[in-house]
């Protein structure tokens, strides 16, 4: 399992299938971890329907973790 600190919730195209969970920390000081695979096999036909997933290759979010990510949440702390 791979782990990543980031300072925004992300989804990646190149993390798919890498076994990373990620936490980060939004502007309000909150901290979330969640499963990226996890997510995204949930999710995957949400993003994959996303402008910013097919030019950019990830969505990012840096207010909060989305609704749609919450049920795979790891820990909030």
């Amino acid at each position: 399992m791979t782990k990543l600190t980031t300072k925004r919730f992300v989804m990646r195209k190149s993390l798919i299938g890498t076994n990373t969970v990620i936490t980060f920390t939004n502007k309000k000081e909150q901290t979330y971890t969640y499963d990226h695979d996890a997510v995204y096999a949930a999710n995957q036909e949400k993003l994959e329907s996303m402008d910013c997933w097919h030019k950019y290759g990830n969505y990012t979010n840096s207010n909060n973790l989305p609704t749609w990510a919450r049920e795979h949440q790891v820990t909030a702390e």
